[in-house]
């Protein structure tokens, strides 16, 4: 397949397309070097105290460590709900595939606003009370979709018959799953674990809904934004984050088209 040179307009629409999505990134991480809590241009000066003043601010490691925690939980059961559900879709025929699909889909076109309101109706009803194992849930249901998507793509990518031949040549299906599918897959399923993480990290509106005492990062650094005096930490930390989520999400894309036929 031939591809075409960019033409001119095309490069300046990438151009301010890149400065649109990432130019207030680049702000945040410059004014994390900036010594003043005032976010105001000129800069007082390069400092590296904000950086060094994280490590002693607990309350707002521990949040970051609550977020990791259940980054890692909740998307390890994502990616395995998500694979199982990829491979049914793309392996099998059954009454209400069309069906299945849309509603796997559905937590991509549901406000999270709207999905955390609902869940924590949900919760509430049945008398659970609130706390990780809520919010975890939530973050599971809003992951999911983007597991079977990348999975899906993956397995796409690749012909039936091999998995037919394994058969053939006298495997099971669950050896053929282990032994061919799930290394095949690999690197869509590691993609998908990274998005799900990255998700997850960084979710807000159904964590606000369904957290209980103890706080993830993203609603830490809300309840901070009344104090002045902890808004440089709170940039310092937030263009940390951010830079490492384009990371990690860059990563993913690089395992997602790792091996994919040209």
């Amino acid at each position: 397949m031939r591809y075409r040179a960019a033409s001119p307009l095309g490069t300046i629409y990438f151009i301010l397309l890149v400065l649109f999505l990432y130019f207030p990134i680049g702000i945040l991480v410059l004014f994390s070097f900036n010594d003043s809590i005032l976010l105001i241009f000129p800069l007082r000066g390069f400092t590296l105290k904000w950086y060094a003043a994280l490590s002693q601010a607990e309350e707002l490691l521990k949040a970051v460590r609550n977020s990791i925690l259940l980054g890692i939980v909740s998307s390890a059961f994502a990616t395995l709900l998500g694979t199982m559900a990829a491979v049914g879709i793309m392996r099998f025929r059954f009454v209400g595939r069309g069906f299945f699909l849309a509603v796997a889909s559905l937590p991509l076109v549901i406000p999270y606003v709207v999905l955390g309101v609902a869940l924590l109706v949900l919760f509430s009803s049945l008398g659970v009370p609130l706390s990780f194992w809520t919010v975890g849930i939530g973050h599971v249901i809003i992951s999911v979709p983007y597991v079977i998507l990348i999975v899906a793509a993956r397995l796409a990518g690749f012909p039936a018959s091999l998995e037919e031949a394994s058969m053939d040549l006298g495997a099971t299906y669950w050896q053929t799953l282990i032994r061919v599918t799930v290394p095949i897959a690999s690197p869509a399923i590691v993609a998908a674990f990274l998005t799900s993480f990255t998700t997850s990290f960084d979710e807000f509106a159904v964590s606000f809904f369904l957290i209980g005492r103890q706080a993830t990062l993203p609603i830490y650094l809300y309840s901070q934004l009344r104090f002045p005096s902890r808004l440089p930490l709170i940039v310092t930390l937030a263009a940390i984050v951010m830079v490492s989520s384009i990371a990690v999400l860059g990563l993913a894309e690089w395992l997602r088209r790792k091996d994919q036929p040209a």
